[in-house]
């Protein structure tokens, strides 16, 4: 029996371990065209580019993983299946369970490797890969200048926003207007021109921006009130306009610093705990500071104090008894006029103070949720890989083939239905539609049933579908109706 354990547990390390590595070499190629674009002839290393493919693969993991299981399983036990070795172990007493014993074993000890993989290796290799990049566009100029919007020079007071970049290092500009501010910090500078170009010497610590065809505006700072009521500013035109940056500061910069360390990918579950404590304290201040707000501009408050009337909880103010309308009909004219119109600018204020916290309060609700779901990922993917085995492993044996043509192509149909339920689920629970802690876990829930379905079917050696036992139900249920319809005539 140990010689069987050993044979199936080789077939499948070579099958997990083969799809592994193609599995993620194809999504390293992905992440590679995904950033092409910030690397290409912007004189990056190669060694800076395989420092951040390293610290990015771990991310790739909760991907590769699961589908690396469900395919190996598959390709196991279809081929298996298919060369009758399978057939042979049921015929010497072996059931599927036997079968699976070593592999069940090796799967439980992958998932306890998994979570801890997620909960340490994951969250640093995440902090690793985006501080590197982020380091990288501030020691690249050419980098953090993206097209279209505003961006601010690291270490300069230069805010530049061009409208297209082109060139072989993308140090071409056209339509570039640019902020400076002066030494006192103010925004009194613009500088507009049709082209501008990026020029910078090898080894150099300046860098040269050269602006050409534009206008020079800036506000001239009046000593005395009356200069100042004259707001005073100079203009000028120039054909050619040269700048220079000092980059000194970005040339000294460390790739490997780590600025930024609290996002929720970077954290594992004893900092996620603690950080979503933190959320859901600060926000529940917020929304009770908001709420008291809103209740003091009803007046409400000063009801109660000043004439001790008692609000009741129903959906009229009905202190005397009398509904709204009969209580209007205690003011004259003039004052159900005031009430009315002071009544409209109260919610019209209400409504106004709502819209413009929305923004800030569904920001508060999303980076909690966002929290919950990154917490409770870590444990829901050690599982997924634990379910998805018993879904392939019951599939392979069933469908009966081997290699990578039907096995491939099934692994990968089951994998991306898991998966897109996943990213809706997600996208739903950010912005609070869903419950995250449900969000993170129904994809891996929904696994559960098929797997148990197949592991059943297959202990009992039947097909994924019977169209026989199917017809066979039909023909009862018209049997049933043909009775009732004789005893009817009868």
């Amino acid at each position: 029996m140990y010689t069987l354990d050993r044979y199936i547990l080789s077939r499948f390390l070579y099958n997990f371990l083969s799809s592994f590595v193609i599995l993620m070499l194809i999504f390293i190629f992905q992440a590679i065209w995904f950033f092409i674009d910030e690397w290409a002839g912007k004189g990056i290393d190669l060694l800076i580019v395989g420092k951040f493919l390293l610290y990015y693969s771990p991310n790739l993991i909760p991907m590769v993983l699961p589908l690396t299981v469900l395919l190996a399983s598959i390709m196991t036990f279809g081929s298996l299946a298919e060369n009758y070795e399978f057939a042979a172990m049921k015929a010497s007493g072996i059931s599927l369970f036997r079968a699976m014993r070593s592999l069940i074993i090796f799967i439980t000890a992958l998932s306890i490797g998994t979570f801890f993989f997620a909960n340490n290796v994951i969250p640093e290799a995440e902090l690793k890969s985006y501080n590197l990049r982020r380091n990288i566009a501030q020691a690249k100029p050419a980098l953090a200048i993206t097209e279209g919007i505003f961006n601010n020079i690291p270490e300069t007071d230069i805010n530049i926003k061009v409208n297209d970049k082109h060139g072989d290092n993308d140090q071409l500009l056209d339509k570039v207007v640019i902020h400076k501010l002066s030494k006192g910090g103010l925004n009194n500078q613009v500088i507009k021109s049709e082209t501008g170009e990026l020029v910078s010497g090898k080894g150099s610590n300046v860098l040269q921006l050269i602006l050409k065809d534009g206008h020079f505006y800036e506000d001239i700072q009046a000593k005395t009130v009356s200069d100042r009521q004259k707001v005073p500013f100079a203009k000028a035109s120039f054909d050619t306009y040269i700048m220079n940056v000092d980059l000194s500061e970005l040339n000294n910069e460390d790739l490997e610093k780590e600025n930024v360390s609290n996002t929720h990918k970077m954290l594992n579950a004893r900092e996620l705990n603690v950080a979503i404590d933190s959320l859901y304290t600060d926000n529940r201040k917020v929304f009770q500071s908001f709420g008291n707000s809103i209740q003091t501009r009803t007046g409400f408050n000063n009801l109660d104090a000043e004439d001790n009337i008692r609000v009741p909880a129903k959906d009229t103010i009905d202190p005397t008894g009398k509904s709204v309308p009969e209580l209007m009909d205690f003011y004259e004219p003039w004052r159900k006029s005031q009430i009315t119109e002071m009544a409209k600018n109260n919610i019209a204020s209400t409504k106004r103070s709502l819209e413009g916290k929305r923004s800030d309060l569904q920001r508060r609700i999303k980076l909690l949720n966002v929290h919950f779901l990154a917490l409770h990922q870590k444990y829901a993917l050690p599982i997924a890989c634990f379910i998805l085995f018993f879904v392939g492993a019951p599939l392979g044996a069933l469908i009966r083939k081997g290699g990578l043509g039907l096995p491939m192509v099934m692994a990968v149909g089951l994998f991306l239905t898991y998966y897109f339920i996943g990213i809706f689920t997600k996208n739903y629970a950010e912005d609070g539609s869903m419950d995250p802690v449900w969000a993170s876990w129904i994809s891996t829930l929904i696994m559960l049933p098929l797997g148990i379905w197949l592991t059943k079917r297959a202990t009992a050696d039947k097909a994924v579908f019977d169209p026989d036992s199917i017809l066979e139900k039909f023909r009862g249920v018209f049997k049933i109706f043909r009775k009732k319809e004789e005893t009817i005539s009868n």
